[in-house]
């Protein structure tokens, strides 16, 4: 069977054997090599399987990034179970939603978080049975503690899959509502790698960064996977830090990584430094394009691709390696993908003119299956095999995409709809501003009123009016905003994105 065919496990097996010696991933915490992985990944199947997991079962997981976490997600797609890695950030009412919502009735957990895990148990009625991987674990009231690693392994049946079949299940950052849970197919996940390794020209002598946590899509699909398809190396840190992005870089001799919110404006921040060059990085790709993009480039010494995609939809617009695009265009939409502009009454709007962004993919299964327990939303936002993905965009006439924010994020003023996503970016470009989130408030006038939270460069003072004079001679009146909170960090979702739900309450608050 021709590897381009294989699944997840399968493609594990193949590149196994052709590349048992090399690394397939890199952690702080150490390294692992394809034929070790697969070991590993064995054994650890077996202990799922005697802890009693089976084909379609959902398994929650509460891990930072290393290899055992590697190994249960590789263990549970061996058995044909569904792996679902919860966000480690999430607290309280959000982490009882995510639980509940998968239905599991077994959760593995690092140690560090099993009294975090025990705290919301009586919330969680379906769970009966968590797993503590590295360390003893005790019985908390009715629900039974083990061991991972005092769990014998038995035999593992390798579980037959389609390619339709639920391989995971991740939450979305929650940041205009409640978390949802995404499902991915085994299709979904090896299909995806293959159009992000082929498109951003991954290549089997790269090592492949990422900064993110394996609850992320970069980290998963981006990263892991797309090492494996092509059988390259993976290095995942346990989480973004400025402060430690180029020694993780060159400790793990990164040939690539990949970049999402504001991890380049907080590199690019950083005074400059004489081993801003010391490295092996030769491209990234990622998403926002920031507006610094030639000076981050001829600083650092490598390209910047973008790409325009979401969890739900897949990456389905694509910056090639070699090729030049206008000026804030994501890229063209891949092959694989159809994609429209519609206005609201669903109607394609001309080129040129912004509308909501539609997508469909040839194969289905490089989209999601729908969100888990969902079907309502879900009939909303797929029709016809269409994702409609709330996100606005417009196209020119050689069929370059340039994203214009998200529908939700539209701020309306005296009969004008704004995106607060082109205020953001008129207002980042003043010298003293750091990062920038606008948003909608309640306006006396009816309507809104629209209010901008800043961010000051270190050392930088800003007034108010100054700012609101620069913008009067940058945008449209009606854009500029009407309310300036200065601030010295955004409020950001677990994910690390702007938390604008957040920013409207402290509004409120302040402005009450």
């Amino acid at each position: 069977m021709k590897t381009i065919d294989l699944l997840a496990w399968d493609l594990l097996e193949a590149q196994a054997e052709t590349l048992a010696d090399k690394d397939f991933l890199r952690f702080h915490s150490g390294r692992v090599s394809y034929a070790a992985f697969l070991a590993l990944a064995e054994t650890t199947a077996g202990r799922l399987h005697t802890a009693g997991v089976r084909p379609g079962d959902i398994v929650p997981t509460f891990f930072p990034n290393g290899i055992t976490a590697a190994a249960i997600w590789f263990a549970l797609m061996r058995l044909g179970a569904v792996w679902a890695p919860i966000n480690t950030e999430f607290r309280g009412t959000q982490l009882v939603a995510a639980l509940n919502a998968t239905g599991a009735r077994l959760v593995l957990v690092e140690p560090r978080y099993v009294d975090l895990i025990a705290g919301v148990l009586p919330e969680v009625p379906a769970v009966r049975d968590v797993i503590v991987s590295g360390a003893a674990a005790q019985d908390v009231d009715v629900v039974r503690f083990r061991t991972l690693e005092d769990i014998p392994p038995t035999a593992s049946p390798r579980a037959e899959v389609a390619r339709t079949a639920i391989a995971m299940i991740q939450f979305t950052s929650g940041s205009t509502g409640v978390s949802k849970p995404v499902q991915l197919s085994h299709g979904y996940l090896v299909g995806q790698a293959r159009l992000t390794s082929r498109y951003f020209d991954l290549k089997e002598s790269d090592v492949v960064y990422c900064p993110f946590p394996l609850y992320h899509w970069d980290a998963t699909i981006g990263t892991v996977m797309g090492s494996l398809v092509i059988g390259a190396t993976a290095a995942l840190g346990e989480r973004f830090s400025v402060s430690r992005f180029w020694d993780d870089i060159r400790a793990f001799e990164a040939t690539m990584f990949d970049f999402m919110g504001s991890t380049l404006t907080f590199l690019y921040q950083r005074a400059p430094d004489p081993r801003d060059r010391d490295h092996r990085v030769r491209l990234a790709w990622g998403l926002p394009m920031p507006e610094f993009r030639a000076d981050f480039e001829a600083r650092f010494g490598f390209p910047l691709y973008e790409g325009y995609g979401s969890t739900e939809g897949g990456v389905c617009v694509f910056q090639n390696p070699g090729e030049v695009y206008p000026k804030g265009s994501c890229g063209q939409v891949a092959p694989e993908f159809e994609l429209q502009l519609l206005d609201d009454a669903r109607k394609p709007v001309p080129t040129g003119e912004v509308g909501e962004i539609v997508t469909r993919p040839h194969d289905p299964t490089l989209m999601f299956s729908g969100y888990l327990g969902m079907p309502e939303v879900n009939a909303e936002l797929i029709r016809d095999g269409w994702y409609h993905t709330g996100d606005l965009g417009k196209l020119d006439a050689a069929g370059n995409l340039y994203f214009a924010g998200r529908k939700k994020d539209i701020i309306r003023r005296r009969g004008e709809n704004m995106s607060a996503l082109e205020i953001e970016r008129g207002i980042e470009t003043h010298p003293a501003v750091f990062e920038a989130a606008a948003f909608g408030v309640p306006s006396p006038a009816t309507e809104e009123d629209v209010a901008v939270a800043v961010v000051l460069r270190p050392g930088a003072a800003l007034a108010d009016e100054e700012l609101r004079a620069y913008c009067e001679g940058r945008m449209a009146r009606y854009m500029v905003p009407e309310h300036v909170l200065f601030m010295d960090a955004l409020p950001k979702t677990p994910t690390e994105k702007i938390d604008k739900p957040a920013l409207k309450r402290l509004f409120a608050e302040t402005r009450g």
